[in-house]
């Protein structure tokens, strides 16, 4: 999905939740959620669409309607300690979807 078909997906009530994923090394996805799916957001080139931080993000999607915004980070514990990442342990937390500074 891409930049243009999330926002018509938003503006026609469709998406759930937007879910900023935190990856290492400062990276940042976004996915959509729709009836309990996963829709990553694509660039022009079909690669997945980084954003450098939340603020990025909120600039990107500044003239979408507000959704409910979660930032996710995976748990990097048991990777640390040579054991199997457990994809139940993200930490999901709902953040603000506009920025106090530009009210």
């Amino acid at each position: 999905m891409n930049l243009v078909e999330l926002r018509a997906y938003a503006i026609a009530g469709k998406v759930d939740e937007l879910n900023l994923i935190s990856m290492e090394g400062g990276i940042y996805l976004l996915e959509a959620r729709m009836h309990g799916v996963a829709y990553p957001l694509s660039d022009a080139h079909d690669h997945m669409f980084q954003l450098r931080s939340v603020e990025h993000a909120r600039e990107v999607l500044h003239d979408f309607p507000s959704l409910p915004f979660n930032l996710v980070h995976a748990s990097v514990h048991d990777e640390m300690c040579g054991q199997g990442a457990n994809v139940g342990e993200s930490l999901k937390v709902p953040i603000a979807f506009r920025s106090a500074w530009h009210l």
